[in-house]
């Protein structure tokens, strides 16, 4: 063939996108180069399994905890609970329940048993947050889309994601800290309710500020807007798409920590609650309105009033 003849069956190849026909290949090499050309499919497998998962072990969780025979306390919920089937677990899974809901001495390190907190709280941060970041991460998929097709380099979406979840797993280290206390420095029997209805209004009472503070205003503004932020500091470089997902973790945290400060109060393992906090963190960064803040500041108030009053 000519030269000039297969220039123009390239530019013809270019302009009717000929070149991105993978059926040349077998099964598996289509499923590949599709994956490779459209990262966003990845991404959402990816994320939507990680949420999954995490759900997953944290309601097997609350199952064995809703028995008593771990943790010896009821929790709100634990009724419903207790009415759904037991599945068999791997002996792992189970100590890892019993190092989590256990507030008895175990025959196991302190470090294991931090190991294991930090692990729980960040399922949980998985399960209730991942989901309400799932905009900021469409977001930039957009951006990297219109990246891609005019021929730019795109980092993989799943870098962000690290990013963001990295900011979570150091948060699940300060939050397992308070957790381990408990386990391990608890009060006695008898000084069990007073001194935990105290501390749960004063965890109530700090969620419940923290909703009208000028610093949740701001995350929560960031939190809405990831496109300004993500074009605007928009790279090729793997390391600063990195700090970006970082980024959007603090301002998230930064919006979120007090919520999770709620769990103290209706108990570490309550899953109903977790599905609470996640549905409003959802809607909360959603809706342009302020009300959703503001209402869930003044009910976690009252809250906090009602429970200290009943302690004393």
């Amino acid at each position: 063939m000519p030269l000039d003849q297969r220039g123009d069956s390239a530019h013809s190849d270019v302009m009717t996108g000929q070149q991105d026909d993978f059926s040349h290949l077998d099964r598996v090499g289509r499923v590949m180069a599709a994956v490779a050309r459209n990262p966003r499919v990845t991404v959402n497998v990816a994320v939507g399994a990680c949420i999954l998962l995490a759900w997953l072990f944290l309601a097997a969780m609350a199952i064995r905890g809703a028995e008593g025979g771990i943790a010896g306390v009821s929790a709100p919920g634990d009724t419903i609970l207790r009415y759904l089937p037991q599945l068999p677990l791997p002996d792992f899974l189970e100590r890892f329940f019993a190092l989590c809901l256990s507030p008895a001495p175990l025959d196991a390190s302190l470090g294991l048993r931090a190991g294991a907190l930090v692990l729980m709280w960040f399922l949980m941060a998985i399960a209730t947050m991942l989901p309400s970041a799932a905009p900021m991460i469409r977001t930039y998929c957009e951006i990297a889309d219109t990246a891609r097709i005019k021929g730019e380099p795109v980092v993989h979406p799943l870098v962000l994601v690290a990013g963001y979840l990295s900011v979570w797993l150091a948060a699940s280290v300060m939050f397992a800290g308070p957790t381990l206390t408990t386990h391990v420095f608890g009060p006695p029997g008898e000084m069990l309710d007073p001194v935990v209805g105290i501390a749960g209004a004063l965890a109530l009472l700090i969620a419940g500020l923290y909703q009208f503070s000028g610093l949740k205003e701001a995350c929560l503004t960031k939190c809405k807007n990831p496109f300004s932020i993500l074009f605007a500091n928009w790279s090729a470089r793997s390391v600063s798409i990195f700090r970006l997902g970082v980024a959007q973790g603090i301002w998230c945290l930064g919006c979120c920590w007090a919520l999770m400060l709620v769990m103290f109060a209706v108990g570490v393992m309550n899953i109903f609650w977790m599905a609470l906090i996640g549905l409003f963190t959802l809607i909360e960064k959603q809706t342009a309105s302020r009300v959703p803040t503001r209402l869930a500041g003044a009910i976690l108030l009252v809250w906090a009033a009602a429970l200290l009053v009943v302690s004393l």
